[in-house]
């Protein structure tokens, strides 16, 4: 199995952001690689809606921290966080096509010989999954709140990160796509 990316730990937005809330765990991972600098050890990777594709990306991780809209049958911005056992039990129920593509990777990497020693799945209830890229206002509210709840998951983990001195913009109301094209734009 080849392997893309070896880092010690990473952080995985997963989610599908043409559908406004469901892209909230990308949304998410966009913000902490714009406001933040890891050591070399710590990669931050966009899943999107990867699936089974994002075994390159984790295999070999120690700690996989997993950021994403979750539809835990709560009120709208209910706060989640899964380790352990309860990973795997929170994807039994999960009909997206990301969220099995998560379960597989984990059950892959399990039945191979290569799983993850750690895994925690943080994320919130969404309020709006109809079609757009923008993020519903409750969700914007949330992201501080998960951000900080994702750095101190790395403090636990003894994970050093610093803010960056000058963040970088990111439009979150844009596709990935569109910011990489505006970035190149500027070179």
């Amino acid at each position: 199995m080849s392997v893309l990316y070896g880092a010690e730990v990473t952080i995985l937005g997963v989610g599908n952001i043409i559908l406004r809330d469901e892209g909230f765990g990308v949304r998410v991972a966009e913000y902490l690689a714009a406001h933040y600098d890891f050591p070399d050890n710590v990669q931050v990777v966009d899943g999107g809606t990867l699936g089974i594709e994002l075994t390159q990306y984790v295999t070999g991780t120690q700690k996989l921290l997993v950021i994403d809209s979750i539809n835990g049958g709560a009120e709208p911005g209910t706060v989640f966080r899964f380790a352990g056992d309860e990973v795997m039990e929170h994807f039994q129920d999960k009909l997206s096509a990301h969220e099995i593509g998560i379960q597989d990777v984990l059950a892959l990497l399990q039945v191979t010989g290569k799983a993850i020693p750690e895994v925690v799945v943080i994320g919130a209830q969404p309020y709006d999954l109809e079609a757009g890229v923008e993020l519903s206002p409750g969700m914007q509210a949330l992201l501080p709140q998960i951000v900080d709840q994702a750095l101190q998951e790395l403090d636990n983990w003894g994970i050093t990160y610093k803010a960056k001195e000058e963040a970088e913009e990111v439009d979150l109301g844009r596709v990935p796509e569109e910011n990489v094209k505006a970035e190149v734009g500027r070179l």
